[in-house]
């Protein structure tokens, strides 16, 4: 099985941005070294306790912090952007650290209403010109603008002796088909999605069409998972999390993830049926039922690849779970 990390560099409640930022790197830095192919990051806009607003200079940081870890971005959120200049900058980061940059690329706008409006007007026109958006993008990564095109005198400067390889990361039907229209690798955020997986996964694959030769399908499969020693620690650790996610659902959470005691402090006035709600979606436990659940998981949806994403307050809590994870199953 193949492992990777999405971070989505969270902001503990007793850290600062840039000591969030420091964690990500160290995250890369570990991941690397426990077995993990890939590391993604992120991209928000004015969102509490969430440090990553640019992923292009993250990557650029932790690109020099690491060697043979694959990294990128989870997603370039490209309505709000010109493709020509997100070509530049992964074709710059590709040019940095040749063989190991991934394009993400998502539609979300990332943050709230008033932050899409600060980023780029027209939002949601750019998002109905997101398979428009796409081809050029594509155009400009893999040099193959046709002499017709309005932009066929330029190039996405410098030019890598290897393209970063784009992703389409999605939820719906859509995505999938656009995914494989473009002879694009697609990336499922089960994470954050109450769709039917498997049967978009499938659009996907049934209707791939190659963009180079002997190119195939590709998926990842992201969830998010928390994994401890015990199965009764990882509830405590995922309690930092579970709550944070409530808080923010209500518009609290300014503070960013609390801490377990924090968290169980929280609870104590809460619905006793509301943890439960809470933990749909995400797998906690041990090692070996974490594992088996990822397993279930890759069979069921055929993927060839999982990406996790996990959040802790302690940076530590979140290291030891990718830790454990991968000992269960990188070792076998």
């Amino acid at each position: 099985m193949r492992l990777s990390i999405l971070d989505q560099a969270p902001i503990s409640s007793n850290q600062t941005a840039a000591e969030a930022l420091r964690e990500s790197m160290e995250l890369a830095q570990a991941a690397e070294e426990l077995g993990y192919i890939r590391y993604w990051i992120a991209e928000h806009h004015d969102l509490p306790g969430l440090a990553c607003s640019a992923p292009e200079v993250m990557l650029g940081y932790i690109g020099a912090n690491t060697i043979k870890i694959r990294i990128g971005s989870g997603a370039v959120l490209l309505p709000h952007y010109k493709p020509y200049k997100v070509a530049e900058l992964y074709n710059m980061l590709a040019t940095l650290f040749p063989g190991r940059i991934d394009v993400g690329i998502g539609r979300a706008p990332g943050g709230s209403a008033e932050a899409t409006n600060a980023l780029s007007d027209n939002f949601l026109q750019q998002v109905w010109n997101m398979p428009s958006s796409v081809k050029d993008l594509l155009y400009f990564l893999d040099n193959t603008i046709p002499p017709e095109h309005p932009h066929a005198k330029v190039s996405a400067s410098p030019v890598p002796t290897v393209a970063p390889i784009p992703w389409l990361l999605g939820t719906s039907k859509k995505s999938a088909l656009l995914a494989a229209e473009n002879g694009l690798s697609y990336a499922f955020g089960q994470f954050m999605s109450d769709q039917d997986g498997f049967e978009i996964i499938q659009l996907y694959r049934n209707h791939f069409k190659p963009r180079k030769p002997d190119q195939v399908p590709e998926v990842i499969l992201t969830v998010s998972a928390i994994c401890a020693e015990t199965s009764e620690k990882a509830m405590d650790v995922a309690l930092s999390s579970l709550v944070w996610g409530l808080q923010r659902k209500r518009g609290e959470g300014q503070e960013g993830v609390p801490s377990i005691q924090k968290a169980k402090e929280y609870f104590q006035n809460e619905r006793e049926d509301l943890l439960g709600e809470m933990r749909q979606g995400i797998i906690i436990g041990n090692p070996h039922e974490v594992a088996q659940s990822i397993q279930e998981l890759q069979d069921k949806y055929n993927a060839d690849e999982i990406m996790i994403v996990t959040i802790t307050h302690s940076p530590l809590d979140r290291i030891q779970s990718y830790k454990l994870i991968s000992e269960e199953i990188l070792s076998k």
